[in-house]
């Protein structure tokens, strides 16, 4: 009887991913697996077969030979449809489809990724829009120098662990399925301390602090984290340490606010340069410029000085500085001064609309209303 196309078999395409291959073969050997097809010949040959598929497709070698020469460049050397020595129980089969679950291992132990930190860095808005380096002091575990992170009492080693055989894991069945776990006992070291360390009392590791440099580069904002991969915690069992992210946290400003590339600032002006007009000094943050004011300037006006903002940090044009003027009221008046303000009212009024625009249209407009409202 002539042999099915592996591809057919799982049921993919002959470009199907590795991952794609995984999870075909997982679907069917869930489905025909004999031990849950207790007596059932039909599904025996099947999950064979499946088996046999995935054995060759998911070997890179085997897969290119089989796309090359077919059935002939993989057959020598392996177990025909009949044989079943190979397909194991049902959850030795899954412990290759399933085993990525369990993450890296070094020496049949699962390794343990170090914890992420995270240090909040407050700056001033100079210190953000400039760029700085700055020095960090954090604290981090590092290994015992008593015990050289073992754990045990200097003079001793840890043991084996009894319960899973110093792998780190044990298998507990559930139904079919067998599952991995982490050991109870050693927690996946493999071993265990019988007598503790006294500087670290068995847990291998003390505490310290480090000192790091961090470059701040211009242009960065609230919110905006820094990554410094491997500054954070150790890894456990041999893994990879875990990196550090500084969090930029940029302090209120006396004088400007910041919207994106953009900085915002409160201009109050006296209604006398309001009204004939002038020139004031405003503030950047690299000096002064002179700000034009035209007569009859009113509050709200907004005044834009290009390329006095900001350089976003990933790359942009320099933002602009934009003065919003707010006219202020004189308080504190004397005798004198509110005559010569009576007198100026009065010689106003006499003009009608002309010197006050926008407040006779505004009366108009509420005249306007209380007529239609009958009142």
């Amino acid at each position: 009887m002539a042999k099915r196309d592996y591809y057919e078999v799982l049921g993919v395409q002959r470009n199907a991913s590795e991952a794609d291959i995984k999870k075909a073969f997982r679907r069917l050997a869930m489905r025909h697996h004999p031990d849950r097809n207790t007596g059932d010949a039909d599904a025996e040959i099947k999950f064979k077969e499946a088996k046999l598929a995935y054995d060759v497709l998911s070997d890179p070698k085997k897969r290119s030979a089989y796309d090359q020469f077919g059935h002939a460049g993989v057959d020598a050397g392996m177990g025909g449809p009949g044989d079943f020595s190979g397909a194991g129980s049902f959850a030795d089969v899954f412990g290759d489809v399933f085993g990525d679950i369990f993450g890296g291992r070094t020496g049949g132990r699962r390794t343990q990724r170090g914890v992420d930190l995270r240090y909040d860095l407050s700056l001033t808005l100079e210190e953000a829009v400039a760029g700085k380096e700055v020095k960090v002091r954090l604290p981090i575990q590092v290994d015992c120098q008593f015990c050289g992170g073992s754990g045990a009492k200097p003079g001793t080693k840890p043991k084996q662990c009894a319960t899973c055989g110093g792998v780190g894991q044990v298998r507990m069945q559930q139904g079919f399925f067998s599952i991995q776990q982490t050991c109870p006992e050693c927690r996946g070291a493999g071993t265990v301390v019988e007598e503790a360390c006294s500087h670290c009392r068995g847990r291998g590791r003390t505490q310290e602090e480090k000192t790091l440099s961090v470059k701040v580069p211009a242009g960065v904002d609230t919110g905006d984290r820094i990554r410094l991969a491997g500054e954070g915690e150790r890894g456990g069992q041999g893994g990879p340490p875990g990196d550090l992210y500084v969090q930029i946290q940029v302090m209120e400003h006396a004088i400007f606010t910041r919207e994106d590339s953009h900085l915002y600032c409160q201009v109050p002006i006296g209604f006398v340069a309001a009204a004939l007009g002038g020139e004031l000094e405003v503030p950047t943050l690299d000096g002064k410029v002179m700000l034009k004011i035209p007569a009859g300037t009113q509050t709200g006006k907004m005044f834009r000085v290009r390329n006095k903002g900001i350089k976003p940090v990933r790359g942009g044009a320099i933002g602009d500085l934009i003065c919003r003027v707010t006219i202020e009221t004189p308080v504190n008046l004397t005798d004198r001064q509110k005559t010569l303000l009576q007198e100026f009212e009065t010689s106003v009024q006499e003009g009608g609309s002309r010197h006050n625009p926008q407040s006779h249209s505004w009366l108009d407009g509420v005249k306007r209303f209380f007529d239609k409202m009958g009142l």
